[in-house]
């Protein structure tokens, strides 16, 4: 069910989006396998989709903000359902292109009623919740713009835009390290103004894996000057495989499965 917008709301309306795929064994995070098994990878992304949805709701408290799963496949209704917080919107979202799912979701949330549509990658489950607030605000300036928020790979983990621009989406190496770079090159060629926000991670590999645990469990953040989201769920997996299993051994890391994760 999704929240109703406030016709008297004095800030510009935001939907945001997470790309996201349902979980399922050797078909979902399979970057992370190794050093992961299929099935610890596929309960990784429930616990990031659930994370993340906590995240778009703690930022909507403080913005006029809608949150949804852009979802596939089609007929993985029901999963989303009973993971997630009846806050959270459903959008189809299952094309072959990337590109063109990331477009078409951008399309539906403005086709919607919001005058600001934001998409989010389904693995930063730490992602600071003020870069979620600072991209709305940005959003509900006068005129048009974009808002990129670029991974450490070269990717985005967050882009949003108050139109649907297809350029931004076209001529794009999905996958690789240009991705960021090719759509700032697209938005100059457009004339469209481009705020870049803070780097930040995607949980996607090994070293990844070793980060969130330096982040959630060792007290050791990604970046001082930010607050990173507790990700609570993820939190409590990690250190569930981190005490019952030999994950530790498998990322060559001290396990630090007892302590407490902070606020």
């Amino acid at each position: 069910m999704n929240k109703p917008l406030r016709m008297d709301a004095p800030l510009t309306s935001c939907g945001v989006a997470v790309m996201a795929k349902a979980s399922s064994p050797g078909r979902t995070k399979t970057r992370l396998v190794p050093p992961l098994s299929f099935e610890e990878a596929a309960a990784f992304n429930t616990a990031f989709l659930q994370d993340m949805s906590a995240n778009i709701l703690a930022a909507s408290k403080r913005m006029n903000i809608s949150g949804y799963m852009a979802f596939g496949p089609p007929e993985s209704v029901a999963f989303f359902k009973t993971i997630l917080p009846p806050d959270i919107g459903l959008i189809e979202s299952w094309l072959p292109n990337f590109g063109d799912c990331l477009f078409g979701t951008i399309a539906q949330l403005l086709a919607l009623g919001h005058e600001a549509a934001v998409v989010l990658n389904s693995d930063s489950p730490t992602l600071p919740t003020s870069l979620l607030v600072n991209a709305a605000s940005l959003l509900a300036r006068p005129g048009d713009r974009a808002v990129i928020g670029p991974s450490i790979d070269g990717g985005y983990y967050l882009l949003g835009l108050k139109t649907a621009h297809q350029r931004l989406f076209e001529g794009i190496d999905w996958s690789t390290e240009r991705v960021a770079r090719q759509t700032l090159e697209a938005a100059r060629e457009i004339g469209l103004p481009v705020h870049v926000l803070p780097a930040w991670y995607d949980v996607d590999e090994r070293d990844a894996l070793k980060q969130l645990h330096a982040e959630l469990c060792a007290g050791q953040p990604f970046a001082p000057d930010l607050q990173s989201h507790a990700a609570p769920r993820t939190a409590e997996l990690l250190r569930a495989l981190l005490c019952n299993t030999d994950l530790a051994t498998r990322l060559d890391i001290q396990a630090h499965c007892m302590e407490k994760v902070g606020d």
